[in-house]
């Protein structure tokens, strides 16, 4: 893509989905919330940061994505009106329609619960037991239903976004669990009874842990990053439904999320839970800059490994 052809602007100039190299795809979608709502805007706010305020040149890898490949915008819309099983059924028909196509998807939300579709969708075009999804975050989400938070006892869901990774694991996905600090006696259990696929590294109950060793733990070629905004410290991004205390520093993740794509194969990306306040656009910038430095990595990891073949 030529930089006279694209609006200074703006990254998301391609209008054509077959020429997609990442297809950014938002939901609106905070139903299930149980604390502050207002992540059924989260997606756009992003948007509108990749549009207006982002510098193309990335400093890491000292190239220019947005000039040099196309961005494409998808947008699922406002699924507010719909029950969580009937938005993950949407999300997961449009993933797998866009997914089929072998694009590089990138969700942008809303809250968490609408990755279980994109999650259902991959794992029927992948083997899910050779992905490991790095999930950052300050809960674990393996509640198994919001029955502790939802008042209307005759419509729990298992597809809120307190249970969000217990049925990413169930689809068979392992699960590298990083910023967790706070969660349920039943997330801790069933995190205790799957060792095997889950692996925790907690916040604040000792020294932080060592970014060589969360990317140890990871068995897999493939990954998955899952980032909810608030596992990185409200410091740096606030404006989410839960902002606990503490967590990454804004640093050490942008290290972190180098650090694996780097040493892996990325096979799908999400950040959700920003929840946007009038008075504060900190946490959708944070969020469209972290998207943007995750594209600029992996395209220019995706152009070496073209021009090598």
């Amino acid at each position: 893509m030529s930089k006279n052809t694209q609006s200074i602007d703006s990254i998301i100039s391609c209008k054509d989905l077959t020429k997609a190299d990442v297809v950014l795809t938002t939901v609106g979608y905070d139903r299930t919330a149980s604390h502050k709502k207002g992540a059924v805007n989260g997606g756009k706010s992003i948007i509108k940061c990749l549009h207006q305020d982002i510098e193309f040149f990335d400093r890491y890898s000292k190239t220019e994505p947005g000039y040099d490949f196309n961005f494409y915008h998808h947008n699922i819309g406002n699924l507010n009106d719909l029950y969580p099983e009937d938005m993950v059924e949407t999300v997961y028909k449009e993933y797998k329609k866009i997914k089929t196509q072998k694009k590089f998807i990138f969700m942008l939300g809303g809250e968490h619960s609408i990755s279980i579709g994109a999650f259902k969708a991959l794992a029927e075009i992948e083997d899910p037991r050779k992905i490991t999804v790095i999930h950052i975050d300050a809960h674990p989400d393996l509640r198994n239903d919001d029955s502790n938070a939802n008042p209307d006892q005759s419509r729990t869901s298992k597809f809120a976004h307190c249970s969000v990774l217990r049925r990413v694991h169930e689809f068979g996905y392992k699960l590298v669990q990083v910023g967790i600090r706070s969660y349920s006696k039943d997330e801790y259990e069933y995190a205790q009874k799957n060792k095997q696929t889950i692996t925790t590294f907690e916040w604040g109950l000792g020294p932080t842990p060592k970014i060589e060793d969360i990317i140890k733990s990871i068995k897999t070629k493939k990954i998955y990053i899952e980032i909810d905004v608030d596992g990185i410290d409200p410091a740096f991004l606030p404006a989410t439904g839960t902002p606990v205390q503490g967590g990454l520093e804004w640093y050490y993740s942008i290290e972190l999320l180098r650090k694996v794509i780097e040493n892996f194969q990325v096979v799908g990306a999400g950040i959700l839970e920003v929840a946007p306040r009038t008075e504060d656009v900190r946490t959708e910038y944070g969020a469209a800059q972290l998207c943007y430095n995750i594209c600029a990595q992996y395209l220019q990891k995706q152009k070496g490994k073209r021009k090598l073949d």
